[in-house]
């Protein structure tokens, strides 16, 4: 079917700042392929809710879940905040809510998984985007890439997110995330750097860790 010049409308987009998290569930491919499909769904609404309910409560938006991930914006409606503290408060709880539930799937089916976050702030166009008759408003740039790129690159239990993040956090005087319910203060470390795919150069990246590298830092800092 060919569009008409009339069918065809732009896409308007606003520029703004915010910080973009994406969420994704680790060993979601072992799962689908041991477990029926309506079973599946069961789990992934599960896990949507502990996600959906920690976003909402630190003030973020989702604007995409497919499968089994999810992006949200934090700061993005708000020119005064850029989302950061946020947005990680958002991302600890998420890993803390979660945890009993991934144990209880452990015990129950015998399945191992557990979530990986990422984030970045910057620069984004907030826009209503997609084919005709199915647009919706979503996030679009190279922070929206990054972030991903970090999701990807995160470990079962952990957040990843870049320099840009952690000169908002104050990172590098160990504040921890602002999460009235955290189960105490966590250090944050800084990696080496690494390249991302696709991009140019590689990057500067801060984790909040699983506690397996907090204790592997603490053992290097006293050789």
């Amino acid at each position: 079917m060919t569009l008409t010049a009339l069918e065809v409308r732009p896409m308007v987009a606003e520029t703004t700042h915010a910080t973009v998290q994406f969420v994704d569930l680790r060993g979601y491919t072992s799962l689908a392929e041991r477990l029926p499909p309506a079973r599946v769904v069961l789990l992934l609404e599960e896990l949507f809710a502990v996600l959906s309910s920690a976003t909402e409560l630190h003030g973020g938006q989702i604007f995409h879940i497919a499968g089994d991930g999810m992006m949200a914006g934090f700061g993005v409606r708000d020119p005064s905040r850029d989302g950061a503290r946020e947005a990680l408060a958002a991302s600890h709880t998420m890993l803390r809510l979660f945890r009993p539930v991934a144990m209880r799937w452990s015990r129950e089916l015998a399945i191992n998984t557990g979530i990986g976050v990422g984030l970045h702030l910057g620069e984004v166009a907030l826009g209503f985007f997609g084919p005709p008759g199915r647009q919706a408003t979503t996030l679009v740039g190279d922070t929206v890439n990054v972030a991903a790129r970090l999701c990807s690159r995160a470990r079962v239990g952990e957040v990843l997110f870049s320099a840009e993040v952690a000169a908002c956090l104050g990172a590098a005087s160990d504040a921890g995330p602002l999460d009235a319910q955290a189960d105490g203060p966590r250090p944050f470390l800084q990696l080496p750097k690494f390249a991302l795919r696709g991009r140019a150069a590689p990057m500067d990246i801060w984790c909040l860790p699983v506690p397996e590298r907090v204790e592997l830092r603490d053992a290097t800092s006293n050789l």
